[in-house]
């Protein structure tokens, strides 16, 4: 959901953006919407609820995975469509657990096989966010290379269905969109200053 007084537009070469029309106040609104996808990361894996997101020390842990937790048994079934294919991957690697950009981009690949074409919209917003693959350096590049590795070996015998991917979308591009918007060691060098805010959390849609 967006206000009234923002518009979206779209930087060549830089993806999405807001801007405003009219004056905003502070604490205003802006923007809100869910995630395409999520996944908690490694630190927090048993302290937070894979679903809302809640912190606790006393959280209920996947039967079979072992891996995902839960602060109730409502938030474990809420979750459970996102987490049905993830499950059988921990469960195979544990006690392994992979990078969160892998265990993300598996999550994306998902909901991207399993997706209808009600979805479409859900769909272009994906294929809209940058990978900026042809702006990183050829070391960057060979680290991605090694990820896409790491997603293979993850997947196991889901890596059969990559082909159903939509066209655009292959492991590759996905880590680098997914590296790029939450990892500042992928991104390309600046060609002008510029200004940043890192925070513990990135959210794109």
């Amino acid at each position: 959901m967006m206000a009234g007084n923002m518009e979206r537009f779209v930087s060549e070469g830089k993806g999405n953006g807001l801007r405003a029309l009219s004056e905003i106040k502070a604490g205003e609104v802006i923007h809100s919407c869910e995630p395409y996808a999520f996944c908690i990361a490694k630190d927090f894996l048993k302290t937070a609820c894979q679903s809302c997101l809640k912190r606790g020390e006393s959280l209920s842990r996947c039967s079979q995975c072992k891996t995902a937790r839960y602060c109730s048994v409502q938030c474990q079934k809420q979750a459970w469509p996102d987490h049905k294919r993830e499950c059988k991957c921990l469960k195979r690697l544990q006690p392994r657990i992979p990078t969160d950009s892998v265990r993300l981009v598996a999550r994306i690949i998902f909901k991207l096989l399993s997706q209808s074409e009600s979805d479409q919209e859900e769909l272009y917003s994906i294929v809209e966010h940058q990978s900026h693959l042809s702006d990183m350096s050829e070391e960057k590049k060979e680290g991605l290379g090694h990820l896409c590795t790491t997603l293979q070996v993850y997947l196991g015998e889901e890596n059969h269905d990559l082909s159903q991917l939509p066209p655009g979308l292959d492991p590759i591009s996905l880590l680098a969109r997914a590296a790029y918007g939450s990892d500042p060691d992928t991104r390309p060098e600046p060609t002008a200053p510029h200004n940043t805010s890192q925070g513990n959390a990135t959210v794109t849609s």
